[in-house]
């Protein structure tokens, strides 16, 4: 037998949770056909695994890539941490479908709600417009492999008009839309995404279409999915943000026997971003049993990564749009000097002073977005020799030293450089820790939610892979390394009926990341201009990961895309 590619001597984890063994992998034509020992005479490409883990590649449930592989194929920053496959579309809003004329209104969502800058999506070259079309231009366009929910904030712009951002749908409306669901899915959709999410606003600050469906809406489109027997559903619910209430309790439930499908939706346990997931654990451990007992499938992604969102108020930031009064200062003022004059009128610190403490909570008002706890801000670079000295330490406790308010402590450490000082905000905390393990280890929890190819001006968190096995395994011992695979391989894989991914098997598809475990972490991340019309965003680079195999064809060896490899990734389709 001969063979495309030989990785030899290697710690194979295959996926399936059972203990490392050495072996070798042998791939041809792009899939697995043996594990075990080989001639490397028998292979056209041998690459040397000793002292290294040979694992499936990572499959990452949540991602906002659609755009960006429209003109960057292989999903960086996360195929550098080992990602081969990518589920995009999430949120409620998809590329596809979308009308001619319906394209700027769905770039602004992108936006807006993702952080994508309006330079980077000008660059998508729109050849489709139906979900199917997009689905096919993809085809031998992709580096990495990826999955695409088709999104329920389209397919009300695409039969309402504007009108989808104004009302409820008619009967005629939602029969309209649950046949582009039905073509979607025969195209191969992975299924459907939505939001009731109140912090989900478009730039004109309106709800996002999905919010203005009523339940009965989004029950027909998630059964109509069900028909199709594939695929699964996200959604984010509206009390996601402050804990889920009795009725959205009901309505998952209600949603995920309806169509027979997992139901994924987010911050399960917690009552925002910023807490602890524990925060409300007693009541979601009470639910999920129930949902279990009910054979509903409904599961939640867990933040497993701790925040760590550097920003500038120089540059702006979106941040603190759940505190109306400072996020006018990024509005109202459109240059630094304007921003300096706010921040220095006294009636403006009065009503900024105590603005984080107090955010909005009222949908009706705008976004409900929680903001950074400025005990969890700290000050992370500066120029000024007094500021230099205050690096690595919180707004809080800065504040308590000089007896001020921590937004005032902010405020003039930044006056202090004319606003170029770096800030960022850290979650990180034992409660934090003790709160996620617990967290995590329940089997309705789905490690991930990266947000990869969104949040560009601040965090996407697509080393969130990474930063697990160097924290959660390696340093912390809270979990076995092959069962941390599994649950970043395997299990997502069969959550979204991706049937031959995620386990190192032959004839699976050659999906495959190899890694020191000594040494892989998160690595460094730093700001970089390398998209479309020179737009920026943050580059992520792990340490310890050696290479990312995509169908058998390494794209990533030693850190860096590998020149010439191709375009191996596919469009992967549940069932």
């Amino acid at each position: 037998m001969s063979f495309d590619l030989l990785i030899t001597n290697g710690l194979v984890i295959d996926g399936t949770g059972l203990p490392r063994r050495r072996a070798d992998v042998a791939i041809r034509d792009g899939r697995i056909v043996g594990v075990g020992t080989f001639d490397p005479a028998s292979a056209d490409r041998v690459l040397d695994a000793k002292g290294r883990v040979v694992a499936p590649g990572i499959v990452d449930p949540h991602t906002h890539y659609d755009p960006q592989l429209t003109f960057e194929p292989y999903g960086t920053s996360s195929c550098f941490h080992g990602v081969t496959t990518v589920l995009a579309g999430n949120c409620g809003f998809s590329i596809a479908p979308a009308k001619v004329k319906d394209r700027e209104f769905i770039t602004q969502i992108f936006a807006r709600v993702e952080d994508m800058a309006p330079g980077s999506l000008a660059a998508i070259p729109w050849s489709f417009e139906s979900f199917p079309e997009f689905m096919a231009s993809r085809e031998g366009q992709l580096g990495v492999n990826a999955a695409f929910y088709v999104g329920h904030c389209n397919l009300r712009r695409w039969v309402m008009g504007e009108d989808c951002t104004e009302r409820e749908a008619t009967d005629e409306e939602i029969e309209a839309m649950r046949v582009l669901v039905r073509e979607a899915m025969e195209a191969g959709a992975a299924g459907l995404s939505s939001t009731h999410a109140p912090t989900h606003l478009d730039a004109a600050d309106r709800p996002v279409p999905s919010r203005l469906a009523s339940k009965s809406e989004l029950d027909a489109l998630v059964t109509e999915v069900g028909r199709s027997n594939r695929g699964s559903i996200s959604y984010l619910p509206y009390s996601s943000i402050g804990g889920l209430d009795e009725e959205d309790e009901d309505f998952l439930i209600d949603l995920a026997l309806h169509s027979r499908l997992p139901i994924i939706i987010q911050g399960l346990g917690a009552r925002s971003k910023v807490d602890a997931p524990t925060a409300t654990w007693d009541n979601t451990r009470r639910y999920l049993e129930e949902a279990r007992a009910a054979g509903a499938g409904v599961y939640s992604m867990l933040m497993a990564r701790p925040f760590n969102r550097r920003f500038i108020l120089k540059e702006g930031t979106s941040l603190f749009d759940g505190v109306p009064a400072f996020a006018r200062l990024f509005t109202d003022a459109s240059t630094v000097e304007e921003c300096t004059a706010m921040l220095r009128d006294a009636a403006y610190r009065d009503e900024i002073r105590h603005a984080v403490e107090n955010p909005n909570r009222d949908p009706e008002k705008g976004s409900t977005l929680p903001p950074p706890h400025l005990d969890k801000v700290y000050v992370y670079d500066a120029q000024s020799p007094v500021n230099r000295k205050r690096m690595g330490r919180s707004m809080a406790e800065l504040a308590a030293e000089h007896d001020m308010a921590p937004m005032d402590m902010m405020v003039e450490i930044a006056l202090e450089e004319d606003l170029a000082v770096e800030f960022v905000w850290r979650t990180e905390s034992d409660e934090w820790r003790e709160g996620t393990l617990v967290a995590s280890q329940h089997p309705h929890m789905i490690i991930g939610t990266s947000d990869g190819g969104a949040h560009l001006g601040r965090d996407d968190g697509s080393e969130w892979s990474s930063w697990f096995f160097r924290y959660w395994v390696r340093e912390w011992g809270a979990w076995e390394l092959e069962e941390a695979v599994r649950q970043m391989t395997q299990q997502p894989a069969a959550l979204l009926g991706l049937h031959d991914r995620g386990m190192l098997i032959p004839g699976y598809a050659a999906d495959i990341v190899i890694f020191d475990p000594d040494e892989i972490g998160p690595g460094s991340k730093e700001f970089v201009h390398d998209f479309p019309n020179g737009e920026g965003r943050w580059c992520s680079k792990p340490e310890g990961v050696y290479a990312t195999i995509v169908n058998g064809v390494p794209i990533v060896l030693d850190g860096e895309l590998v020149p010439d490899c191709g375009l191996p990734g596919q469009v992967v389709r549940p069932g």
